[in-house]
Order: structure tokens, then sequence, then C-alpha cells
């Protein structure tokens, strides 16, 4: 199987790498940092049926777009990259605002504008998109973030309904707090949080079993739904507490 993963470089995404290293697969890893995907390569060269990576900064559309041309066809892309705002209190700027926006959604189009086409005209693909549990709750601090990810659910969600009657599959991941380079600027306290290797088995484990939507820890999920269940002042109430 050849997979293309981005955001490859640190965390989830060269974890997924990992665990994907195989003499079966053949992996394409996209990131910014050179330095990294090359030690990343080095480390899996032997494991793996193929190695490449593309360095590049998901933000640059068209260099971007035409890097993911050279890939030619593929089985699998994991839509991994992506930034937080580090909770902050303060008013987000613009930039920050649009980078975020850039990274978490719109670069996602970018790719999938090149590979939805031979997806479609080889009948067959998977694309999975990495969300989060934040997409489903909007705390104080987090309001950019937060709605980033909701933006990429529904966005998943009409991709899912357009392209499964051509045999594409469509993954939504929605997970709570794994141990990465992101979750290492939080200063508040992660409930439930899981270990790098062990948050990506199960996110590997729901791509392979091709779970259309999956949300973990089921705990935190099941929190999640049932504060939102909640009258709208009294779920303001909560949101507060927990800030």
């Amino acid at each position: 199987m050849k997979i293309l993963i981005t955001g490859a470089s640190s965390g989830i995404g060269a974890e997924l790498a990992r665990q994907y290293a195989s003499k079966e697969n053949e992996l394409i890893l996209l990131a910014r940092r050179e330095d990294k995907l090359f030690e990343l390569r080095k480390e899996l060269y032997e494991e793996v049926k193929n190695i490449d990576i593309i360095v590049a900064d998901v933000t640059e559309f068209t260099t971007l777009q035409k890097k993911i041309k050279t890939i030619g066809s593929i089985d699998m892309v994991i839509l991994n990259a992506g930034v937080a705002t580090g909770g902050s209190s303060d008013i987000p700027t613009i930039e920050s605002f649009k980078n975020l926006y850039d990274v978490n959604v719109l670069s996602n189009h970018a790719i999938l504008e090149v590979l939805l086409p031979l997806f479609r005209e080889q009948g067959s693909g998977k694309i999975v998109f990495m969300s989060s549990l934040a997409s489903l709750i909007s705390m104080p601090s987090s309001e950019i973030y937060s709605s980033s990810k909701r933006a990429l659910n529904a966005y998943a969600e009409g991709i899912r309904y357009k392209y499964k009657p051509y045999g594409i599959k469509i993954i939504t991941i929605l997970p709570g707090f794994i141990k990465s380079e992101m979750t290492d600027q939080n200063e508040f306290k992660m409930p439930f949080i899981y270990s790098t290797q062990e948050g990506v088995s199960k996110i590997k484990g729901a791509i392979e079993t091709n779970r259309e939507f999956y949300a973990f820890p089921l705990r935190l999920y099941h929190f999640i739904r049932f504060v939102n269940l909640l009258p709208a002042a009294l779920r303001e109430r909560m949101l507060r507490l927990f800030r």
C-alpha cells in the first residue's frame, strides 16, 4: 500500500510512519522540517518497501500541489498536519487565525484537489482526516482551534457523501489528548492523555477497520456529549468552571 502522511516530522505523524513501516507499504512523508524527515527516513529505511520525503509548508498551496502531483496515484492519505493556538485567553490576531485555518482546513483541500480525481479514476482510495474531540465543544480559550476542527468535520462529511459511490473511503478521527509537540505546549491538565504510541495504535486500528467516525477516549467523548445536551446557561457555567 502506498501511503502519504502529512505532518510526519514528529508526534502523531512520525509515529504513524513507524507503525505503518513494513515491507508491504510504501511511505511518503510530508512536513516542513527537512532534518526531522531525513532522520525518520534513516530510521525506517530498512523496514519499508520504499520511503520518500517531501519537504513542504502546507500553507504554500501552489508549491504544495506541485509536489503532490509528482507522487502519482496512491492508496491512502492521512491528513495529519495541524497546529493549535496554545489556549491563550488573548484576542487572537487575524494572522494567527488565518494561519491556523490554512493549516487545519485549507491545506487538506489543496491536497485533495489533486488526489481526489486520481482516487475517483482508480475507483478506490482512503482519506483519513485528523480532527479532534475539541471540534465537538468550544472552550473559552480555544475558539479558533475548535472551530477549525469543526469545519474539518463538516468538510469530511460532505466529501464522504460525495465520493463514497466511487469506492473512496473517508475516515474522520477525533482523538483526545495524545502526547506530542502540540500537547507539550499546553499548560493545563489534560485528562486521559495517551502516550504517542498508544494513541496512534488506536488511530491505526480505526483506519484499518474503516471506522467512518472514530472518537476516543470514550469517557471523554461521552462527557462532552453529555455537556452538549445541557441547557445553554448550565453548559456555559460548566465550561467556565473547566476553563
